[in-house]
């Protein structure tokens, strides 16, 4: 691994392990709350008290008792304008808020670092990112705490779409697997992290301090973090290509190679373009890909998957206190849960095989979880099963992911992803409008939905091909030669390609935004 990857992946695992402390905050902030209001009503009932001691002077005890049970209700009151206590009924939207946040981030964070670069919006990003975390701190107002959050989760939306992209196009065909994997693991341990630091938190304020504090002293260390060679290539920007050739000998071999598959996979795109261009434009020629009868299947199924995967594992994961475990030590165990997914690309089962195999388990895990529960199960059991649910529906998101860019061709795969990203974070934002029972636990419809669709779309994997270790197709005849209900052994029936590499074309003829990983 040469020093430039280097560079790369353990900057963004630092950047991936302080995402969830602002992330799952909503987890924490009805607990750290009443924490707050219990310390501060404690200490103004004793300043009350002190005020009411008779004085010196006897002839005045009446009056000085009133005035100062006047200034101890002033003073209450003052505390409650200025801290959360006297607004603690809006910090249920707050999920909402960053919800709405995560899907406005999805619709600009593509087209904002595809025109920018990923390194610049990576960089403003992560700054927002950890100086939203102050701002609550400081100036604790409702309608305030709601828009940080939104700008917070636009935030976090573009962090991963720069960085997931990044990880990807700094590595090697062969190994591309691995950073999906890799950037959720690191996810999953600074889920663990921040569940000590919210619990050791005493007050609001301390807690937005020690969730912020440690992204603020990162922040010079992400500025070495190199752009992607495949944008630097499109913009023809070949003074930072070679500025990072230069470094070393290994940085030189890396580059060569990740330019050599960077250029094969543009110029395969120019290819898939040139009929489109000759039957007279762009627009009409994708419309007809996308009404195309495989197209149309294969897009509602991936749909639905990532609906039903941002619907089991968010409604999971933002009600992880409702188990009967403390959410503290359920948060940890959350985050706990998510760490085998980095053996993920261990398994050499097919796209299909795995994705199936792990909508099932975790449909399974949470229909027992929610009959335990009904029975009066132990709570640490039933939180293990859901748990073992969120372990293995997060497993098929990262698989479903690889899977959706290699169903769909060249011509119409952004467009595609596009709608399924979108399709993701809607069924995030539904997540938070599933209220819970009276009891406060995770009402029965909603673990009925949590596990039911995960089991439906096992289902709906059947009518998919099996795309593991096949090319990526380029035109619909690519995709009606994929093997149906059958293994990837029958790679043959492909067409032979092209390695030939020739002039590039002009960038703003080639369509190379990297999809958001939707494991956040």
């Amino acid at each position: 691994m040469s020093p430039l990857q280097l560079s790369v992946y353990w900057r963004l695992s630092l950047l991936f392990f302080f995402t969830p402390f602002l992330f799952f905050l909503d987890v924490f902030t009805a607990a750290v709350a009443a924490r707050t209001c219990r310390h501060e009503n404690g200490t103004e009932s004793a300043a009350s008290l002190r005020g009411t001691f008779p004085p010196r002077e006897g002839r005045n005890q009446s009056q000085h008792v009133e005035a100062s049970e006047l200034e101890a209700d002033w003073r209450t009151d003052r505390l409650q304008e200025e801290t959360v206590c006297g607004w603690t009924d809006w910090l249920s939207y707050g999920q909402t808020a960053y919800m709405v946040g995560l899907l406005l981030g999805s619709l600009v964070g593509g087209a904002i670092s595809d025109r920018y670069g990923k390194r610049p919006v990576l960089l403003a990003c992560a700054c927002l990112h950890a100086f939203c975390g102050l701002l609550p701190a400081v100036f604790p107002q409702p309608l305030l705490f709601l828009a940080i959050r939104c700008l917070t989760a636009v935030c976090c939306c573009c962090i991963n779409i720069c960085a997931f992209s990044l990880a990807v196009e700094w590595t090697l065909p062969a190994a591309r697997l691995w950073p999906p994997a890799f950037l959720p693991f690191c996810f999953s341990l600074g889920t663990m992290g921040g569940a000590p630091l919210a619990w050791l938190s005493p007050t609001w304020t301390y807690l937005h301090l020690c969730l912020s504090l440690p992204q603020i002293v990162c922040l010079p260390l992400y500025l070495s973090i190199p752009e992607s060679p495949r944008w630097l290539l499109l913009q023809r920007r070949k003074d930072v290509l070679e500025s990072y050739r230069s470094n070393s000998t290994a940085d030189k071999k890396c580059l060569d190679l990740l330019l050599d598959a960077a250029s094969s996979d543009l110029q395969r795109a120019a290819e898939a373009q040139v009929p489109t261009a000759t039957a007279g434009g762009r627009g009409p020629s994708d419309l007809t890909h996308l009404r195309h009868p495989t197209i149309l299947l294969r897009l509602f199924i991936m749909s639905y998957l990532s609906a039903a995967t941002a619907l089991t594992y968010y409604g999971i994961c933002l009600n992880i206190g409702s188990f009967g475990v403390g959410v503290y030590a359920a948060q940890f165990f959350s985050g706990l849960s998510e760490a085998p997914c980095l053996l993920v690309p261990l398994v050499r089962m097919g796209r299909r095989l795995i994705c199936m195999l792990a909508l099932f388990l975790s449909g399974s895990a949470c229909l027992v979880s929610l009959l335990l529960s009904r029975y009066h199960g132990t709570p640490a059991l039933v939180m293990s099963l859901a748990l073992l649910g969120k372990l293995c529906i997060l497993a098929a998101t990262f698989i479903s992911v690889l899977y959706c860019i290699e169903l769909f061709p060249t011509v119409v795969r952004q467009r595609c992803l596009s709608l399924v990203n979108l399709s993701y974070r809607l069924g995030c934002l539904v997540t938070t409008f599933v209220p819970p029972s009276p009891t406060g636990a995770i009402s029965l419809a909603a673990m009925v939905v949590y596990s039911s669709g995960p089991i439906v779309g096992c289902g709906l994997c059947l009518l998919l091909p099996e795309t593991s270790g096949v090319p990526l197709p380029d035109s619909l005849e690519d995709c009606n030669r994929q093997p149906k209900n059958q293994a990837a052994s029958f790679s043959a029936l492909w067409r032979p390609r092209k390695t030939k590499t020739t002039e590039i074309p002009p960038p703003e003829k080639v369509d190379v935004q990297t999809p958001d990983a939707p494991f956040l």
